[in-house]
């Protein structure tokens, strides 16, 4: 399942067939805009956050995009706030809870206002409180989302339609209650 999202964004490059997003293949010359596109969260919120503060984490994207400071300032609050982390933005990433770098990871990928939010296992290792707001946060965004989970309560929570994927095949695809209900 995590490769399968590796290829969204074109952090992995397919070796056979061909990866679409919406009507557009992923190519090098289409890949600038697939990845402003589609914004991936990684399982282990270490893996996304490098930078000495989290303000610099969530800025990062959109800097490297060329948005001007104040521009980029504004998405990095709008960002933090929607995850209930302004609070946070002086910190070191290394100083935070897994719930909070959970949060913090989200935020960075909102900073690039992208149309597709691909999530991967978002609840594990969260305690149960952590794993709560978390899904609070997830039910309120708009973006089309794509998540892969063991988590089943938060599958039935969060979305409607579910795919299972068994030996890198489709095994079902449907509406998640009725999936679930099998």
């Amino acid at each position: 399942k995590s490769t399968l999202l590796m290829h969204l964004n074109g952090y992995l490059s397919a070796t056979a067939g061909e990866v679409r997003i919406g009507d557009f293949p992923l190519t090098r010359t289409t890949l600038p805009e697939i990845r402003r596109a589609v914004g991936m969260v990684f399982q282990d919120p270490d893996d996304q956050l490098f930078m000495p503060t989290v303000h610099d984490d969530v800025a990062f994207g959109p800097l490297n995009l060329g948005f001007p400071p104040a521009e980029v300032d504004q998405r990095v609050r709008d960002a933090l706030e929607r995850v209930g982390a302004g609070h946070l933005q002086h910190k070191a990433p290394y100083h935070l809870s897994g719930g909070e770098k959970k949060r913090v990871a989200i935020a960075t990928v909102l900073s690039m206002a992208p149309d597709i939010l691909v999530l991967d296992e978002p609840t594990s290792g969260l305690d149960p409180c952590a794993r709560r707001q978390l899904m609070g946060l997830l039910g309120a965004f708009q973006h089309t989302r794509i998540i892969t989970s063991h988590d089943l309560d938060m599958v039935l929570e969060l979305c409607e339609r579910t795919i299972v994927l068994h030996e890198g095949e489709v095994r079902a695809d449907g509406p998640t209650r009725e999936l679930l209900g099998d």
